[in-house]
């Protein structure tokens, strides 16, 4: 099944996770900023009665944080999404979210991809990602399918973490 049908298909929880997930694979862009989305993931295991709190608390962090000129650049784009986060947990506004930040995510890796193109290997594991991280939420609905989703989101932040360390010793 494709991304977008997989997103289409999702409930709350997965919707909520795959966006997160997308953003939180970003943050290899900022090395100062501090790591804000990590409890969001427990707002998502709590559902309807966490997300809404942990999302404002994120939103908080961030606000909070001082952003350098150069990181400020790179890292709007991710601030701007947190900020449209919807704090209701309800499908609709969910997978419009979930949707802009999969295509946040891919415009992102295709900017870095070393061959600068749509099918290119960082896009093409990006892509992956997230197909996995829905089929995993949708086939099983317990705390563990959240694990197995960060863990998929924490391999993409080392993965374009390398390729950031790549494209500056290239620069260099």
């Amino acid at each position: 099944m494709g991304l977008v049908q997989l997103i289409a298909e999702a409930d709350e929880r997965s919707l909520a996770a795959s966006g997160l997930a997308c953003l939180d694979r970003c943050q290899p862009l900022l090395d100062e900023e501090p790591d804000v989305l990590r409890p969001l993931w427990a707002g998502i295991a709590e559902g309807e009665e966490g997300w809404a709190g942990h999302l404002a608390a994120a939103r908080a962090a961030l606000d909070e944080t001082p952003v350098d000129d150069a990181s400020s650049e790179a890292w709007a784009p991710v601030r701007k999404m947190i900020a449209a986060a919807p704090s209701e947990w309800a499908v609709g506004p969910l997978g419009e979210w979930a949707t802009a930040c999969s295509a946040l995510a891919l415009e992102l890796h295709r900017e870095l991809d070393p061959t600068g193109g749509a099918g290119g290997p960082l896009v093409a594991g990006e892509e992956r990602r997230q197909i996995q991280i829905l089929e995993i939420l949708a086939g099983c609905p317990d705390g563990a399918a959240l694990r197995r989703a960060l863990d998929l989101s924490t391999e993409g932040r080392r993965v374009l973490r390398a390729a950031l360390s790549r494209r500056a010793r290239a620069r260099g």
